[in-house]
């Protein structure tokens, strides 16, 4: 959605979690939106973030939820 979508750069920028702090994004949605996240996930890739060591784009919750130490979960309407 709208809102994840503003939040990833900024989390990817350390807006979030610091200036020093390397994130592996893991991003969930609904299978219907999967080419959109997939899209957001090339997108952050080609940004080359320095604090970006990794993006995981899927629509399993188990694969999404694996490893994950902070969880920024935003809801809305498809």
């Amino acid at each position: 959605g709208q809102i994840g979508y503003a939040l990833v750069p900024m989390i990817a920028r350390g807006i979030m979690l610091g200036a020093d702090q390397p994130v592996i994004l893991h991003m969930l949605d609904i299978p219907p939106a999967a080419e959109a996240l997939n899209g957001v996930k090339m997108e952050l890739i080609d940004a080359a973030f320095p604090l970006l060591k990794g993006v995981v784009a899927t629509t399993d919750a188990v694969e999404g939820c694996t490893g994950v130490n902070v969880a920024v979960m935003v809801g809305g309407f498809p």
